[in-house]
């Protein structure tokens, strides 16, 4: 499958190497590829230059937000909440429509510093706000609720038995977005319902976040025991 991940910082790469290991064919979309290579700085992650990244992974392909789309089969927004809407609007909404759109990201909101709160709860949820702004995309919220590596990586928490959820009005595009996630390894895969529901696994990052700060560690995640 031909696949954009839009985003170039730690939650992109770490999904476009996936997918890459995957057999799919990825491309990352940024909003200016030459700008993203000539950066020599670590980022604020601590993470090194795109630039030494891409040469570890050079099937990848980068280009900008528009073109990556355009091409893909399936899009994946790995980009800042925040910054989630104005990125997809460089995606263009022609070259989202009728296409999966999996949705990774989360509304934090750093204005007051850390731990962030939300910038968006309770009666709305990002996601929403991404299918209402793209009507024709067809939007499905996973993998939000874990960081980066255990959403590639099941097995490196508690040998992968933890859950993860999924929400979408299109139950063959949440079907789609099921199947990449047991090919990731993940095997306790939860439907929510429909996008109304992305609300609670959204709403789940500020117990995350306290959680990593207690466990000093990012390599967790929630089982739901039935």
């Amino acid at each position: 499958m031909k696949i954009a991940v839009l985003g170039t910082g730690t939650v992109g790469r770490t999904i476009a190497a996936k997918l890459l290991d995957l057999g799919h064919e990825v491309t990352v979309g940024t909003r200016d590829p030459e700008a993203t290579l000539a950066r020599s700085e670590r980022d604020g992650m601590g993470n090194p230059p795109y630039s030494t990244w891409q040469a570890e992974h050079p099937a990848v392909a980068l280009a900008r937000f528009a073109e990556a789309a355009e091409q893909a089969d399936l899009v994946v927004n790995a980009t800042g909440g925040g910054a989630s809407l104005e990125m997809l609007a460089l995606a263009g909404a022609d070259n989202l429509a009728g296409k999966v759109l999996l949705d990774i990201s989360n509304p934090l909101d750093f204005s007051q510093g850390f731990p962030p709160t939300l910038f968006v709860k309770d009666t709305d949820s990002l996601a929403e706000q991404i299918q209402r702004a793209f009507p024709e995309a067809r939007v499905v919220k996973s993998l939000n609720t874990m960081t980066a590596a255990v959403m590639v990586d099941p097995a490196r928490v508690a040998g992968g038995d933890h859950s993860v959820f999924v929400s979408g009005n299109d139950e063959a595009a949440k079907q789609t977005v099921i199947e990449l996630l047991k090919s990731f390894g993940h095997t306790d895969v939860i439907d929510l319902g429909d996008l109304s529901t992305a609300r609670g696994t959204e709403m789940l990052l500020p117990i995350w976040l306290r959680l990593m700060g207690a466990l000093g560690t990012p390599y967790f995640n929630v089982k739901i025991a039935r």
